[in-house]
């Protein structure tokens, strides 16, 4: 009696051995790689910079996730100046259908190049933004967003960029786990 009981129990289990623990288009995080097209207010002086960059996003969960940026803005009226920045740091999502609107906090390295491009000088900085993804289909983002930066030390009471970008971003697709 024991050992039909035994092979019961054990045949009763095999479904759920042989299914799968997740979906195989499951994964741990949600990813998408960019570029853009950035104009700049540098904020030591009263001209506007434009440039290119680059981000990547991971959302790690359903409202959270961690950006990395590139910028580099150059001054338009040839006088060789430019900033160009890298920074990292988190971000807070929500999604509304295609819309998925944002705010971040990122940490970073900035180069300030003065004009005729020969005195440069590198400070460390805080950045907060924010923005809206839009989803067009399921591989392709559309990204506005605004960015202020505060660069500690700098001369003068300090260094404070303004930053628009408009991006373009390769999402990588599959169903997240947390979806």
């Amino acid at each position: 009696m024991i050992p039909r009981l035994t092979l019961l129990f054990l045949l009763g289990g095999v479904p759920s051995l042989l299914g799968q623990a997740a979906p195989t288009a499951s994964r741990a995080a949600d990813v998408q790689i960019g570029v853009s097209y950035t104009l700049a207010r540098p904020g030591y002086v009263q001209q506007t910079f434009q440039g290119v960059g680059g981000y990547a996003d991971v959302d790690l969960n359903l409202h959270l996730g961690a950006e990395a940026e590139f910028h580099q803005t150059n001054s338009t009226n040839g006088d060789q100046s430019y900033q160009r920045t890298y920074e990292v740091g988190g971000r807070y999502f929500r999604t509304y259908g295609p819309v998925v609107p944002y705010a971040k906090a990122l940490y970073g390295r900035g180069d300030y190049i003065y004009p005729t491009g020969q005195t440069g000088v590198s400070y460390n900085f805080f950045a907060a933004g924010v923005g809206a993804n839009f989803k067009l289909g399921m591989y392709l983002r559309l990204r506005a967003e605004y960015e202020f930066q505060k660069w500690s030390s700098f001369q003068n009471g300090g260094l404070t960029p303004q930053l628009f970008t408009l991006g373009v971003a390769y999402h990588f697709a599959g169903k997240p786990r947390y979806q």
